[in-house]
This record gives structure tokens, sequence and C-alpha cells, in this order.
């Protein structure tokens, strides 16, 4: 059983960072999906894809899966830089603004 340990990425349709501070171990799928002939829904036997553990930090998850037998990888996260605007969402409303303030 092959798990992967990273970082999640922040959601793409918030600015918020929720969630991505933490460190994630997932198992990879052992066996492939397959179709339901009746419904046609998508199922698998497989219920380790349906655990997701996390770790305050990536040596803990590190010591989880080696305490546990886990054969893992780790996935560096990639780190942007902050989106700070100099004066915020109060400078939309400043009184000493250079340019007019119009609707």
């Amino acid at each position: 059983m092959r798990a992967r340990i990273y970082r999640p990425a922040r959601n793409a349709m918030q600015s918020g960072t929720a969630r991505t501070k933490q460190w994630v171990l997932e198992f990879a799928p052992a066996q492939a999906r397959f179709t339901e002939p009746l419904m046609g829904w998508t199922g698998s036997a497989d219920t380790q894809t349906q655990v997701r553990l996390r770790f305050a930090t990536q040596a803990e998850a590190e010591d989880f899966a080696q305490a546990h037998g886990i054969d893992y990888l780790v996935v560096p996260p990639k780190m942007r830089a902050p989106n700070i605007r100099p004066g915020g969402y109060g400078e939309n409303f400043a009184t000493n603004r250079r340019q007019v303030w119009t609707h």
C-alpha cells in the first residue's frame, strides 16, 4: 500500500488559505474503479482511498507512516507569494484618493 504526503493547495475559488497549513496522508488506489452495470455508477472495493489523515507537520506524517509500515512519497509544497495590497480594502473608501471615485 502506497501513500502520498502533501500539503493541499488553497481553493481556487476563494482567496483564503484555510486547510492549507496541515499535511495530509492519503492512500493511492490499489485497484481501478469499475462502472456498475445497472445504474452506471462508479464504484470501487478499495476502501483505503477514503482515508485521509491530517497532521500538523510533515515529520508527524512521516513518523506515522514509518510506525505503521506504510510506503510513502512526500510531495513538497509549492509556495506562492501572498497578494497583499498596501492599502487593502479600506483604500477603496479613503478620503485622500488620488483619483475621483465613481460608481
